[in-house]
C-alpha cells in the first residue's frame, strides 16, 4: 500500500507545479551596420499556443548586459515558425566587436540565457 500512497503524493506535487512551456530559442542573429546604427534580424522558434502563450519580444544587449535596442512581438506566431522580425536604429558604441540577443516569451519572462554574436 505504500507504494500507492507515495505516487499518489508524487502526482499531487507535480501537478500543484506551475507548467513552463519551452524557453523561445534563437535560431540566427544577422546584425549589419546602417550608417551609425545597427540592424538586427532574427530569427526565433517557440512553441507559441495562442495569445496566451507566445515568444513576445528580444532584445539586443551589451557584454555587460545594458539594453542597447528591444523588439516587441505583438502577437502569436503559431503557424509560422520559425519566423524572423528585424530591428533597426540601435546605437552600438564604438569599439563594440560582441553583443548579446536575448529572446522573451509572454509566460515564462526573460530567458536566462543569451546568444552572443561578433559584430561584422
Amino acid at each position: 500500500m505504500r507504494p500507492m500512497i507515495f505516487s499518489a503524493l508524487a502526482l499531487c506535487a507535480l501537478t500543484a507545479l506551475p507548467l513552463y512551456a519551452e524557453p523561445p530559442v534563437i535560431e540566427a542573429v544577422h546584425a549589419q551596420r546602417d550608417g551609425a546604427t545597427w540592424r538586427f534580424d532574427v530569427t526565433l522558434s517557440h512553441p507559441d499556443t495562442g495569445w496566451d502563450h507566445y515568444a513576445d519580444g528580444w532584445r539586443v544587449l551589451d557584454m555587460a548586459g545594458n539594453e542597447l535596442g528591444l523588439r516587441v512581438l505583438a502577437h502569436p506566431h503559431v503557424t509560422e515558425q520559425p519566423f524572423t522580425r528585424s530591428l533597426s536604429g540601435v546605437a552600438i558604441p564604438e569599439g563594440t566587436t560582441q553583443v548579446q540577443v536575448q529572446a522573451r516569451c509572454l509566460v515564462d519572462g526573460w530567458n536566462a540565457g543569451t546568444t552572443v554574436i561578433s559584430l561584422p
